[in-house]
Protein backbone atom coordinates (compact mmCIF):
# COMPACT_ATOMS: atom_id res chain seq x y z
CA UNK A 1 0.00 0.00 0.00
CA UNK A 2 2.79 2.24 1.05
CA UNK A 3 4.13 1.93 -2.79
CA UNK A 4 0.50 2.62 -3.93
CA UNK A 5 0.88 5.60 -2.63
CA UNK A 6 4.32 6.27 -3.41
CA UNK A 7 3.73 6.06 -7.27
CA UNK A 8 0.77 7.72 -6.88
CA UNK A 9 2.44 11.17 -5.49
CA UNK A 10 5.49 10.80 -8.18
CA UNK A 11 3.03 10.90 -10.72
CA UNK A 12 0.89 13.69 -9.11
CA UNK A 13 4.08 15.83 -8.76
CA UNK A 14 5.43 15.36 -12.39
CA UNK A 15 2.34 16.01 -14.02
CA UNK A 16 2.15 19.51 -12.02
CA UNK A 17 5.72 19.74 -13.00
CA UNK A 18 4.41 19.10 -16.53
CA UNK A 19 2.00 21.33 -16.93
CA UNK A 20 3.87 24.36 -14.87
CA UNK A 21 6.87 24.00 -17.48
CA UNK A 22 5.20 25.30 -20.60
CA UNK A 23 7.41 28.09 -22.18
CA UNK A 24 4.85 30.42 -22.56
CA UNK A 25 3.42 29.88 -18.77
CA UNK A 26 4.59 33.39 -16.98
CA UNK A 27 5.92 32.23 -13.36
CA UNK A 28 3.72 35.13 -11.69
CA UNK A 29 0.63 33.31 -12.76
CA UNK A 30 0.65 30.38 -11.69
CA UNK A 31 1.37 29.28 -7.72
CA UNK A 32 3.36 25.96 -8.76
CA UNK A 33 6.00 26.89 -11.78
CA UNK A 34 9.16 25.46 -12.53
CA UNK A 35 10.91 26.67 -15.88
CA UNK A 36 14.78 26.54 -16.95
CA UNK A 37 16.18 30.03 -18.19
CA UNK A 38 19.66 29.59 -20.56
CA UNK A 39 22.21 31.96 -21.35
CA UNK A 40 25.42 33.58 -19.31
CA UNK A 41 25.36 32.91 -15.82
CA UNK A 42 28.31 33.85 -13.59
CA UNK A 43 29.08 34.09 -9.54
CA UNK A 44 31.96 35.78 -7.52
CA UNK A 45 32.84 35.26 -4.25
CA UNK A 46 36.58 36.09 -3.14
CA UNK A 47 39.05 33.93 -5.78
CA UNK A 48 36.51 31.99 -6.77
CA UNK A 49 34.74 32.85 -10.39
CA UNK A 50 32.61 30.72 -12.12
CA UNK A 51 31.64 31.84 -15.40
CA UNK A 52 28.79 29.39 -18.04
CA UNK A 53 27.57 31.04 -21.65
CA UNK A 54 25.91 28.24 -21.91
CA UNK A 55 24.49 28.00 -18.59
CA UNK A 56 21.02 27.13 -17.62
CA UNK A 57 18.88 28.24 -14.10
CA UNK A 58 15.70 26.31 -13.22
CA UNK A 59 13.61 28.85 -11.54
CA UNK A 60 11.23 26.94 -9.63
CA UNK A 61 8.15 28.53 -7.51
CA UNK A 62 6.25 27.68 -4.54
CA UNK A 63 3.52 30.08 -3.64
CA UNK A 64 4.74 33.71 -3.47
CA UNK A 65 8.93 32.06 -2.70
CA UNK A 66 10.95 31.71 -5.72
CA UNK A 67 13.90 29.73 -5.66
CA UNK A 68 16.75 30.09 -8.80
CA UNK A 69 18.93 26.83 -9.24
CA UNK A 70 22.03 27.07 -11.12
CA UNK A 71 24.01 24.85 -13.13
CA UNK A 72 27.67 25.22 -13.58
CA UNK A 73 28.50 24.90 -9.95
CA UNK A 74 26.92 27.83 -8.57
CA UNK A 75 25.25 28.12 -5.32
CA UNK A 76 21.61 28.37 -5.63
CA UNK A 77 19.59 31.31 -4.25
CA UNK A 78 16.41 30.75 -2.43
CA UNK A 79 13.75 32.86 -0.45
CA UNK A 80 13.19 35.50 -3.29
CA UNK A 81 10.17 37.26 -2.92
CA UNK A 82 8.97 39.93 -6.26
CA UNK A 83 6.67 43.05 -6.95
CA UNK A 84 4.84 43.26 -10.49
CA UNK A 85 6.07 46.23 -12.23
CA UNK A 86 4.16 47.02 -15.62
CA UNK A 87 2.78 44.10 -18.08
CA UNK A 88 3.93 40.80 -16.39
CA UNK A 89 7.67 41.70 -15.42
CA UNK A 90 8.76 40.83 -11.72
CA UNK A 91 11.61 42.75 -10.00
CA UNK A 92 12.65 41.22 -6.38
CA UNK A 93 12.00 42.82 -3.11
CA UNK A 94 13.11 41.90 0.03
CA UNK A 95 16.08 42.30 2.42
CA UNK A 96 18.83 40.89 1.01
CA UNK A 97 18.27 39.55 -2.66
CA UNK A 98 17.82 42.00 -4.97
CA UNK A 99 18.33 42.61 -8.40
CA UNK A 100 16.22 40.36 -9.95
CA UNK A 101 13.91 40.93 -13.36
CA UNK A 102 11.87 37.72 -14.25
CA UNK A 103 8.94 37.33 -16.93
CA UNK A 104 7.60 34.50 -19.03
CA UNK A 105 10.83 34.72 -21.36
CA UNK A 106 13.90 36.43 -19.76
CA UNK A 107 15.24 36.27 -16.71
CA UNK A 108 17.67 39.19 -15.80
CA UNK A 109 19.78 39.12 -12.52
CA UNK A 110 22.73 41.17 -10.86
CA UNK A 111 22.58 40.14 -6.92
CA UNK A 112 25.11 41.17 -4.64
CA UNK A 113 25.13 39.16 -1.09
CA UNK A 114 27.12 38.43 1.76
CA UNK A 115 30.34 39.12 -0.84
CA UNK A 116 29.24 37.15 -3.04
CA UNK A 117 27.78 38.24 -7.14
CA UNK A 118 25.70 36.45 -9.08
CA UNK A 119 24.79 37.25 -12.92
CA UNK A 120 22.23 36.39 -15.33
CA UNK A 121 20.73 36.99 -18.83
CA UNK A 122 19.08 34.31 -20.09
CA UNK A 123 15.90 33.48 -22.19
CA UNK A 124 13.56 30.58 -22.23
Amino acid sequence: MKNTFKILGAFVLALVLFTSCSKDDDPANNDIFVGTYSGEISYKSGDKTIMDEDGKVTVSKVGDTYKFIFGSGIPDISGVTFEKKGDNTYISIGSGVTGITIDAHNLDMLVIKDGQTWTADCAR
